[in-house]
């Protein structure tokens, strides 16, 4: 098995991307060109409940531990059961189903405290039934409730299950509808989408239209790079490169999240 550098030089020499797409059978690498989604393979076998890129490394939420790739695959963190996972810079944060976040510098964790029901975590922005939290020293609510994702950005979005909403003086509705999904790149202007149950919609400047997609399915995270790349939960990946999106089924079930593999000098 390759490790996760060979793995980046290659698709950096060869003009690919690698998707990162965390399932109930573990996780899966997907090799793109553009928008060609090519050959995947089962890079780790788990139950991944989550997948996170940090700056030289990722990491992984699974049923029985967090793990972090190391030289030739995967190794554990003594973190405990975990359902989301993030960076924060080279902090990395995770959540157990308990609620309990910590975060880890070095090789230690240290606990910020709890939240209930985390659904995802975004730079330092954890996403909880009883809103957003800032993940400092300690955690710190920041406004809104019943969130299912958040994003971090230099203009944070949260999915909740009301609206879409996006920081400002304060949080201010941008969609109507239950989101459950949302993903932005880091800088100002760059890419923006977000999903309910049965739509995707991408922001145009300071409305947001809803996309056109090539099957059926619940979108269940979104990422940016080259392209814009998106996962459902019944194993499709979904690929826009410019000219609309492809998609190509897996054969995986419960895929819930997906990364592109962190490049080599940083994210």
């Amino acid at each position: 098995m390759s490790t996760l550098d060979e793995k980046r030089v290659y698709g950096e020499k060869a003009g690919r991307t690698e998707l990162y797409v965390a399932a109930e059978m573990g996780v899966a690498v997907v090799s793109v060109s553009d928008d060609i989604v090519g050959e995947f393979t089962l890079d780790h076998r788990c139950t991944a409940r989550d997948v996170a890129a940090g700056p030289d490394r990722l990491a992984v939420a699974t049923d029985e531990d967090v793990l972090v790739s190391a030289e030739g695959g995967y190794t554990g963190t003594a973190f405990g059961p975990a359902v989301a996972v993030g960076f924060d810079g080279d902090r990395l944060l995770a959540a157990g189903p308990d609620g309990r976040v910590a975060a880890r510098t070095g090789e230690a964790w240290t606990d910020l405290g709890t939240v209930t029901d985390v659904r995802a975590i975004d730079g330092r922005l954890v996403a909880g039934k009883g809103g957003v939290y800032r993940a400092d020293d300690d955690l710190t609510h920041v406004g809104l409730s019943d969130v299912r994702d958040v994003t971090g950005a230099s203009q944070p979005l949260a999915a909740t299950g009301d609206g879409l909403y996006y920081l400002g003086p304060g949080w201010a509705a941008a969609l109507d509808g239950a989101f459950s999904v949302v993903a932005s790149g880091s800088a100002e202007g760059d890419p923006a989408h977000a999903a309910t149950a049965d739509a995707l919609y991408e922001r145009d400047g300071e409305t947001w239209v809803e996309r056109s997609l090539p099957v059926d399915g619940r979108v269940t995270d979104v990422t940016h790079g080259a392209g814009t790349y998106a996962v459902t939960a019944e194993g499709v990946v979904l690929v826009d490169a410019g000219d609309g999106f492809r998609d190509r089924a897996l054969g995986l079930r419960d895929v819930r999240a997906v990364e592109i593999a962190p490049r080599a000098g940083g994210s």
